[in-house]
């Protein structure tokens, strides 16, 4: 080296024992000079690499590119003016020393490189440019030494040696000074750059790399946020890279990919099966069978797989960021070695102390920087997970076969979007752990399998009570009715027992693993210490071995804690990732099945010996079709309940396993199904369904489906909201609106599954003449109509007759009456008299067979035809409202100042006629802080004495921390004898004594704490249960279940299982800064003057991030449900959705909706970020101020208390970002407390049973009934129904109740069980004023035979008989009456019939009966029958009519009816018109009379 440089290269007492240290003129020379160009070159490989492959479009040369390319090239020009000077000297013979040559030559050609670099990124679209400022940065840092020591130099000689170097050294330094200040400023946007339409982009695409390293760019939002809530407007979109579209499409892309190669696998494999076998010959088959068997193991595709080549790279980058933290959280301790060392060295020079202080800061700020940046990777990579997988699902559920669709509801399905893409997103952030922390991998293995074993039996708990609750929820009517609350609230809360009991062992569990987490760091150290000076007298215990190793240690406490969450997180991924990838790789429809291109001419529909089933495994639910339809035809499709017609419609629109045969329909397709699906959307959104609006189109259509009235009706006209699953429109709307839509699509073909059924019978004969029938709006399309209205059949052109999955026969009207088969006689039997010719048909069974299609007929066997659309449609519908409960809508937080009303998420505003008409309630949502009542009303749930005793643990636990600490400083202390210490034994005794009371105390803390926690769960949960049942029936009609399920579901888990830990963690991460505090203040007094400022800067910070982040999580949550809702609703419509060929559309706004949700994601994730990094820089001021005092005063410390105290300052970083962490979630999960209270004090209905009013026990004995002068509405602001209704009813008497839809028939009932109270008048039974009994006394009299079969899943006995109050006898003898006992006995499991959710496993028909069972069971003097008949069919309905005859005889019957058959020979009929009584009389004189029944009954052919 000297001969390179011409001096010495390294000189100890002029750089480190002096009070004003030097580096030598080589060292600076060469080392100094050589640094940035070492790093220049070693990073532009990888850069270049970079900028090839991302390219921006470029920038526009500006006046700031001029510059930095200017002074460049001066700077370039100045180092070789070095080089030439040399030369100079060269020539001069004064030959200068090689490193003149050498060092200007390698600077000239580095700043040239980074002048050229400038423009090439330039060129890229790069704004700003982090490779070169960290240049121009280490070439400052580089040149400081020099300039300092060239001024030294100068000032101790008096005169400048070297004159020309001189200068251009400075005229060098101040260029890159200037070059420096240039590089951090940014450019202008590049040209060229994909146009992005953005009204409010991410600044973060165009902010510089400052900025971008510290976050700054979120600096707007938080003090945006700070001033006011923010709102959907405020947030920026998303980043191009983060979009649903680029994310599925490359996740799905991949996916395709790993399918394709597995399926190449297995066809690799059938290749070598046949190789094998042919050449094997000779030495007989055996050994080629071990060779097939063994190749049968093929592979399925890996649905991780294609993840890690989606978002892997991306992922790693994150990691290495990680790598590089890990090792510099390693220098720390280091430098506080060295500290120590210095404070005990009393002869050091003090700028050593000060350079180890700097030193520590900037080692802390780097790690700070990077660890940020790393999280930012990890947690982008979390969200861009979640949205690939959500969006994969999506797209498949479109996909798959209806036998797939039954293996998983589609609670399950929403579940797999919710909670298992969730589960990526939480694994992402810690995953870096998994390697980072390998060392203590044993331990946490074994704590695992402890903490892991209650956890999936408590969700298996948790999902059958939101089964049950949801269950209960949606028949609440019904329990109401048949007052039966009692027996359901025991069942709840039996479930909930064992939920709590799994939580408690769990509990247990956790408190023992965080005693032996918290205690393993201090054993360890306890031990090392205590073996270290045991093994040898001579092994001295000093400051600075006690103080790094406990550093050390410390480090090792947070991969310690976070390694069993991350294994089990790990653990539960993996389980999600099964679920994704079974459901991703279930069969999907064969798009090909239906051929839609070729076709015989003039057919439009043709199936050639086709046999359809349901799924691959099941029987063949249509066998050998043969059918040709015309094109123009009108085809009847006609056949007993369960006989296939639906399933027809099914197979023609490809939702069907083909077994074998051939398809073919020509042109487009509209369908209507038999269960009208209906969106939540406007009706007007309903019936365009995407096409473009042409309003002369639209009206016509509204015309002709009868729509118009119903408009006049509506609060919006066409602009009404529909709630989800229609639930604002009748069951005849909701099918009309259905057919609009198809006759709106102007499709070539219409298939009609039943859309008559549903409507009134006069409406009925409108729709067909004006849309369906020869001469309707689609007269010349191909329609296919499934029906079981007779009166049509005469002006269809062909009729189909199914019998049992079979075509029994096929013609015109007039052939198959020549016939005289199966079809004549069905039509014999329930024709009527009349000649069926005549021109205008008669409407016979009008509301009939409203489900028919899926109802098996009676006698069938279940298990094998049970259609499937259906159950797997109401399966949906019934969970569309639970769907939102995991995400929630939005929070409620009944708090503080300002109170906005924020609208359930699902309904955009509309403007309406009426406010007051609005059907459901936004929910309010509050903004501004959590107010402290919250917090005390769940200290109260808690205990107050219990939450005081954990707070005062808590001082007890940091007490006992820092007693241990200091007593470990005081030992380090102890002067050394003859080179060993005394009273060693004692000096571990009390160490160890310390340290095991702090892990106790811990231990009984965190086991109060759950144990309080626990018991607050259950008091909250019950009062919420006790209240829901006891909630009047008006609540849960302008409430959605999903919101109530909500409360039921995901506010009870945060209070189960979210705000225990996180007090438990809020509380430690508390204490820990203030005992650092202390201990700092108490070692270096100094410190105190800095500790204000800090606060007053933290609290800030903090300040500014809650209020940000706190509304940014509410409008996350908000902004969550649409998309599960949006989802459910798609797969309850997926053949609909198929039908018209929408699945595209519905795709992006599935996308948009979880864009939005991301939307409001993304800035929460790099808040936490942008807190971070402020936050740990209070954190490293401490550090600096620690060390910088401890330097300071360093004659009056001993080394025991530097260390003690810097060590203390080094952990506080963490505690300081966890607090401000916990404090924001704790902000956001204690809502739900407050949320679950609303509900608990929503007001009540009567009470139950009223002490010593109950009426006699046989009563109502005659079953006289009597309304005086009675008026009821159903809410508050709504207009009455009933209005001053006197009547009197005779025991015995059966009495029909008609009137059009509307009329107030069903008010009627209502009000008799008092879920309607009245609003003046009174209702007698048998002359007791119904007002004044009790609500069960009354309900528990009456019968009532509901409109719509309510079952709920457990057995049919429960059914039948929730209290057990019947004998078996009694049960048979009902079943037998309702004509089930021929279905029930050939059961294996008889009256423990396992009935699913809903009653799935029965078809609406049977469901009826049960209801009938029910009644015949409770027999009470007066029995209520609301249209009970309308889903069955006409056999069945006559033996009801029978079995009600004779069994109700001497009862009291009320019968709200739409067939008027049905009550014909009634003693009389009541017709209700607009709330009040039209007509009254028995049905003779009322036909006599012309009015308005004889009206009714010409249109339904009986007059």
């Amino acid at each position: 080296m000297e001969a390179f440089c011409g001096s010495r290269f390294w000189d100890s007492n002029l750089t480190i024992h002096t009070d004003n240290p030097d580096l030598t003129p080589c060292f600076q020379n060469t080392i100094l000079a050589w640094i940035p160009s070492i790093y220049l070159w070693s990073a532009l490989p990888f850069y270049l690499l970079y900028l090839k492959r991302n390219k921006r479009g470029y920038i526009v040369l500006s006046v700031l590119s001029r510059f930095k390319t200017l002074f460049g090239v001066l700077l370039w020009s100045v180092s070789w003016a070095d080089l030439f000077y040399s030369f100079h000297e060269l020539l001069q013979n004064r030959t200068p020393p090689p490193v003149y040559f050498v060092t200007p030559l390698v600077v000239g050609i580095t700043v040239l490189l980074a002048t050229l670099l400038i423009q090439y990124e330039r060129l890229r679209g790069v704004q700003s440019s982090g490779v070169l400022i960290i240049f121009w940065f280490l070439s400052v840092l580089c040149a400081v030494g020099p300039f300092r020591s060239k001024i030294m130099a100068t000032t101790a000689q008096g005169h400048v040696n070297e004159r020309f170097r001189f200068t251009t050294f400075y005229i060098y330094f101040a260029l890159i000074i200037v070059e420096l200040i240039l590089s951090c400023f940014k450019e202008k946007p590049p040209f060229f750059s994909p146009v992005s339409t953005d009204t409010n982009p991410c600044p973060e695409l165009n902010s510089g790399f400052l900025s971008r390293l510290t976050f700054w760019w979120f600096t707007s939002m938080a003090i945006h946020g700070y001033k006011r809530p923010l709102e959907e407007k405020d947030l920026w979109s998303l980043n191009e890279d983060d979009t649903s579209k680029n994310i599925v499409q490359q996740l799905s892309k991949e996916w395709d990919r790993e399918k394709e190669e597995c399926k190449q696998r297995d066809d690799v494999t059938y290749m070598k099966k046949s190789n094998h076998v042919l050449n094997h010959v000779g030495d007989g088959p055996e050994e080629a069978e071990v060779l097939i068997r063994d190749k049968k193991h093929n592979r399925k595709p890996s649905f991780l797989k294609a993840l890690l080549r989606t978002f892997g790279p991306y992922f790693l980058i994150g990691s290495f960021f990680k790598l590089i933290q890990d090792l510099l959280s390693f220098v720390n301790p280091q430098l506080l070695s060295v500290l120590i060392g210095f404070i005990k060295n009393k002869d050091a020079p003090a700028w050593w102390g000060f350079l180890i202080a700097a030193l520590m800061f900037v080692c802390a700020v780097l790690q700070t920087l990077i660890l940020h940046q790393h999280f930012q990777y990890c947690f982008v990579t979390g969200m861009r997970l979640r949205t690939g997988i959500t969006g994969v699902i999506y797209r498949k559920s479109l996909a798959i076969t209806n036998s797939a669709k039954r293996s998983s509801t589609v609670g399950e399905i929403v579940n797999l979007m919710s909670v298992d893409a969730q589960r990526f997103m939480d694994l992402m952030t810690f995953l870096n752990m998994l390697w980072s922390a390998p060392l203590q991998i044993f331990l946490a293995l074994y704590f695992l399998w402890e903490a892991l074993g209650p956890s999936v039996e408590q969700m298996r708990y948790k999902d059958s009570r939101i089964k049950l609750m949801n269950e209960i929820l949606g028949g609440i009517k019904v329990l109401k009715l048949y007052a039966w609350e009692p027996s359901f609230s025991q069942k709840v809360l039996e479930i909930r027992k064992n939920e709590l009991r799994v939580l408690k062992k769990s509990a247990y569990l956790n408190s023992l693993s965080t005693f032996a987490w918290i205690s393993a760091p201090f054993l360890v150290a306890l031990t090392t210490f205590a073996v270290y000076v045991s093994v040898d007298e001579k092994n001295i215990l000093d400051a600075e071995k006690a103080f790094v190793s406990l550093s050390l240690f410390n480090i090792l406490k947070f991969p310690l804690n976070m390694l069993p969450q991350v294994i089990s997180n790990i653990a539960q991924t993996s389980v999600s990732l099964k679920r994704i990838q079974q459901f991703l790789s279930h069969d999907e429809l064969d798009p090909n099945c239906v051929e839609t291109k070729v076709i015989s001419p003039g057919n439009a529909i043709s199936v050639t010996n086709a046999t359809f089933s349901w799924g691959k495994e099941l029987k063949p639910t249509l066998k050998d079709i043969n059918m040709l339809v015309p094109s123009g035809a009108l085809v009847a499709v006609v056949g007993h309940v369960g006989c296939g017609k639906s399933s027809l419609v099914s197979a023609l629109l490809g939702e069907m396993e083909k077994l074998e045969g051939e398809v073919a329909v020509k042109g487009s397709v509209a369908y209507v199904p038999q269960q009208a699906w209906i969106q939540n959307a406007t009706l007007k959104d309903n019936i365009l369904f995407g096409q473009a609006p042409n309003e002369e189109k639209y009206q016509n259509t509204l015309e002709a489906c009868a729509l118009k009235t119903d408009l006049e009706v509506l609060p919006g006209g066409d602009q009404t909201e529909i709630g989800e699953k229609g639930i604002n429109l009748s069951g005849g709307q909701r099918q009309r609106v259905s057919l609009a839509r198809a006759v709106y699509s102007g499709s070539d073909i219409y298939l009609l599954d039943d859309p008559l059924s549903a409507v009134d019978s006069h409406v009925a004969k409108h729709i067909f003449d004006k849309v369906i029938g020869p001469d309707g709006v689609l007269k010349g399309k191909t329609r296919i109509l499934v029906t079981h209205g007779i009166s049509f059949l005469p002006q269809v052109d062909h009729i189909v007759v199914l019998v049992d999955g079979k075509i029994s026969e096929m013609g015109s009207y007039q052939d198959l009456l020549k016939q005289n088969k199966a079809f004549a006689e069905f039509l014999r039997n329930y024709a009527l008299d009349e000649d069926i010719e005549e021109d205008e048909p008669t409407m016979l069974e009008e509301e009939e067979v409203l489900l028919a299609e899926d109802t098996l007929s009676i006698h069938t066997d279940l298990a094998d035809n049970e259609p499937v659309t259906n159950e797997v449609r109401k399966q949906f519908l019934r969970q569309l409202s639970v769907v939102s409960s995991e995400g929630g809508e939005c929070p409620n937080k009944m708090s503080t100042k300002r109170r906005v009303c924020e609208k359930k998420p699902a309904e955009p505003p509309l403007p309406r006629k009426n406010a007051n008409e609005k059907l459901i309630q936004a929910e309010t949502t509050e903004t501004g802080t959590v107010k402290l009542s919250v917090f005390w009303q769940y200290m109260k749930a808690v205990n107050p004495v219990l939450s005081l005793a954990i707070c005062f643990l808590y001082c007890c636990q940091n007490a006992a921390a820092i007693g241990a600490n200091v007593w470990l400083s005081d030992w380090t202390n102890e002067p050394v004898v003859n080179g060993t210490q005394h009273n060693t034994a004692m000096r571990i005794g009390v160490y160890a004594a310390l340290g095991l009371l702090q892990g106790l105390i811990v231990l009984i803390c965190s086991f109060t704490l759950a144990m309080g926690g626990i018991n607050a769960a259950r008091t909250l949960h019950a009062a919420l249960l006790e209240n829901k049942f006891h909630t009047p029936q008006s609540f849960y009609d302008t409430t959605p279940t999903g919101r109530i399920i909500n409360r039921f579901s995901k506010d009870i888990y945060v209070i189960d299982e979210v705000i225990p830990p996180t007090i438990l963690m809020f509380l430690g991460t508390f204490f820990t800064s203030v005992s650092t505090m202390i201990v700092i203040i108490a070692s270096t007094p100094l410190f105190a003057v800095v500790i204000v400022p800090l606060a007053i800067l933290y609290f800030f910070v903090q300040r500014f991030y809650v209020a940000t982040s706190r509304q940014l999580k509410r409008l996350e949550s908000v902004s969550r449900s649409p998309i599960y809702s949006h989802f459910s609703e798609t797969v309850s419509g997926a053949s609909v959705i198929r039908a018209y060929r929408r699945v595209k559309a519905f795709v992006d706004i599935s996308d948009l909706k979880v864009d939005e949700n991301q939307k409001s994601y993304y800035p929460g994730i790099v808040s936490n970020r942008w807190l971070g990094i402020r936050v740990e820089f209070v954190g490293n001021c401490i550090v600096l101020f620690a060390a910088l005092f401890a330097v300071i005063g360093r004659n009056s410390l001993n080394a025991g208390l530097v260390g003690l105290s810097v060590s203390y300052a080094l952990q506080v970083t963490l505690s300081l970002n966890w607090m401000v962490r916990m404090t924001s979630e704790l902000e956001t999960n204690i809502v739900a407390v407050e949320r679950i209270k609303e509900y608990s004090e929503t007001e009540t209905e009567a009470p139950w049973i009223i002490e010593g009013k109950s009426p006699p026990e046989d009563w109502p004995s005659k079953g006289e009934l009597e309304f005086v002068n009675y008026s009821v509405r159903y809410r508050k602001g709504l207009d009455l129904v009933l209005k001053g209704i006197n009547l009197q009813v005779h025991g015995g008497e059966k009495i029909g109740i008609v009137g059009r839809t509307g009329a107030g028939k069903s008010s009627m009932t209502l009000c008799l069980f008092r879920i309607l109270e009245a609003v003046k008048g009174e209702i007698k039974i048998d002359g007791v004023k119904i007002s004044e009994i009790g609500l069960h006394d009354l309900r528990s009299r009456l019968t009532i035979i509901p409109q719509d079969p309510v079952l709920f899943s457990g057995t049919l006995r429960m059914n039948l008989d929730p209290f057990n109050k019947y004998s078996d006898e009694e049960i048979w003898k009902a079943l037998e009456l309702s004509h089930l006992k021929r279905f029930v006995s050939s059961q294996p499991s008889m009256l423990d019939y396992e009935c699913s959710e809903g009653g799935e496993n029965l078809s609406v028909g049977q469901r009826q009966l049960v209801c009938l069972a029910r009644a015949l069971l409770r027999k009470t003097r007066i029995l209520i029958l609301d249209e009970a008949t309308a889903a069955i069919d006409l056999e069945t309905d006559d033996l009801i009519q029978m079995t009600i005859r004779t069994q109700f005889e001497d009862c009291t019957v009320l019968t709200i009816a739409h067939r008027l058959n049905t009550i014909m020979d009634y003693t009389r009929v009541l017709v209700l018109d607009n709330g009040t009584i039209a007509e009254f009389d028995t049905p003779a004189n009322l036909i006599a009379a012309k009015g308005i029944f004889y009206s009714m009954a010409k249109d339904a052919g009986l007059a």
